[in-house]
């Protein structure tokens, strides 16, 4: 019984920790961005849409948010089965899992998702925009793990 519910309560925190930070990275996205559609705009476009990405920048924002919410629960689920002692009181250990699991977001997003999926080969600029977006996601969703609680 006790299993279960950590990992309800993980759940809940990733869900709204996700939630909070990816928020947080849509503003940065959108004030640092230069407005061309996200990649999960790409995405409808491809396998949903008849139309450019550009028509579909409702649809890819919402499927952001939803993946980021996701991402949000996969983070606390793991490091709450890997015991890696990330909550409160742990602003420190928060971060740095969390950043480690952003970046690697940051990977498998532009290899895997742009490259493969989408067919797309990135500009470098794209890339490290991406990879600074996915870093303030990190910060966010660390700290809001020590408030939120595991």
């Amino acid at each position: 019984m006790r299993i279960r519910t950590q990992i309800m309560v993980s759940i809940l925190s990733g869900l709204v920790s996700g939630l909070v930070a990816t928020i947080v990275m849509t503003m940065f996205m959108m004030a640092l961005g230069d407005d061309s559609p996200p990649p999960t705009a790409s995405l409808w476009a491809k396998y949903v849409g008849d139309e450019g990405p550009e028509s579909y920048m409702m649809q890819g924002m919402v499927l952001h948010l939803l993946y980021g919410i996701g991402a949000g629960v996969a983070f606390a689920v793991g490091v709450t089965a890997l015991g890696l002692g990330v909550g409160a009181g742990a602003l420190g250990t928060s971060l740095l899992w969390a950043v480690v699991f952003a970046l690697g977001l940051t990977v498998v997003g532009a290899i895997f998702w742009m490259r493969v999926v989408l067919a797309m080969e990135p500009e470098p600029g794209m890339v490290g925009m991406f990879a600074l977006f996915h870093f303030v996601y990190g910060l966010v969703l660390g700290a809001m793990m020590t408030y939120v609680p595991l």
